[in-house]
């Protein structure tokens, strides 16, 4: 058995930069010896298993061979005779095809050392293109600080476009893009993912009507997500699992866009009950620094201030079919005290 860090996190420590998480991959050994060693198995797909002390990932060695559509659309095999060199082949860049031994030798057969000096993402082999998901990721890489400024080789270019006009994006779970996405939103540059996916054609079919990139007037995921609708009039294509607080953020964001001073008392009414000032406020100050709802922010403030000291506890004693009215009574004597 022998063991190798690999992908990112001998990357960034080439770099100078201290890695988030280590990756191991394991030549010459088996799941039953990883079991006898004390490693927890959580692989589904090929073996992976988990450290019984540090919790880190050990894979063993493997290659792949692309047998269906999709990212799932791969059979694997991780027999003892699988090399160190077979598996880097199967990875995405030669930047992420670098190992380390456990004496700190660097074993980089596909010069991944020489495309991090000059600044270059290059596919390994002509196999990248078999897994659609490399190019959305390729996209998110371009987030990272030490990685913003890299460019895409001429030919890994031709290679995501042979991604794009086989169709296999839509083959992808939607929950992976997501991630992928998400991972951006969190990221210290969310602008340059947004950017990548337009400028490599990778708006299908996930992101349609995306053309506006900015989204990092604040460093807070679901308000970048607001802030990107805000900016594209909310005609992001949303055929994503998103989660509630980022569906929610949007929804926020869509109502304040509507609200101005000279807005109509029936049109505010609507507006605020549906808002909920109240529940949402921190997520609603925060939003009033987007470019796009500053001017309003005052007034948006006020509604705030406004509803907090608003009494409802009335309507728990009114006839439900009366919940209405009253309700909208209680809100017009709140807009009076707003519009003062």
């Amino acid at each position: 058995m022998k063991i190798y860090k690999v992908g990112g996190a001998v990357r960034d420590k080439l770099m100078g930069v201290d890695p988030s998480d280590n990756d191991w991959v394991v030549v010459n050994s088996s799941p039953k010896e990883m079991l006898s060693q004390g490693f927890k198995p959580i692989g589904k797909d090929f073996p992976v298993f988990l450290h019984p002390e540090t919790g880190e990932e050990y894979a063993l060695a493997r290659t792949e061979k692309k047998a269906g559509k999709g990212y799932h659309g791969f059979t694997f095999y991780f027999g003892k005779d699988v090399t160190l060199e077979d598996d880097l082949s199967r990875r995405d860049l030669t930047i992420n095809a670098i190992a380390e031994d456990k004496n700190g030798e660097i074993i980089d057969p596909y010069y991944g050392q020489s495309d991090i000096q000059n600044k270059v993402f290059r596919h390994v082999t002509d196999s990248f293109n078999e897994d659609p998901l490399r190019s959305i990721r390729l996209a998110r890489f371009h987030t990272y600080d030490h990685l913003k400024d890299f460019k895409i080789d001429k030919i890994t270019k031709e290679k995501i476009s042979q991604i794009v006009e086989s169709d296999e994006i839509k083959k992808l779970s939607p929950e992976r893009i997501w991630s992928e996405t998400e991972r951006a939103l969190m990221s210290p540059n969310p602008n340059r993912y947004f950017y990548q996916i337009i400028s490599l054609n990778l708006l299908s079919p996930f992101f349609e009507g995306l053309k506006m990139t900015e989204c990092d007037t604040l460093n807070l995921s679901e308000v970048r997500w607001a802030e990107l609708q805000l900016n594209n009039s909310f005609k992001v294509s949303e055929n994503l699992p998103i989660p509630k607080k980022y569906i929610n953020a949007v929804n926020v964001t869509r109502n304040l866009k509507m609200i101005s001073f000279d807005i109509s008392d029936e049109e505010l009414i609507e507006l605020i009950d549906k808002t909920d000032f109240v529940k949402n406020e921190e997520l609603i100050k925060l939003l009033c620094e987007l470019p796009k709802l500053s001017n309003a922010k005052d007034f948006i403030i006020k509604i705030i201030e406004v509803m907090k000291k608003t009494d409802f506890t009335k309507l728990s004693k009114v006839p439900v079919e009366k919940i209405k009215e009253e309700k909208t009574k209680i809100y017009k004597k709140a807009i009076n005290k707003i519009n003062e």
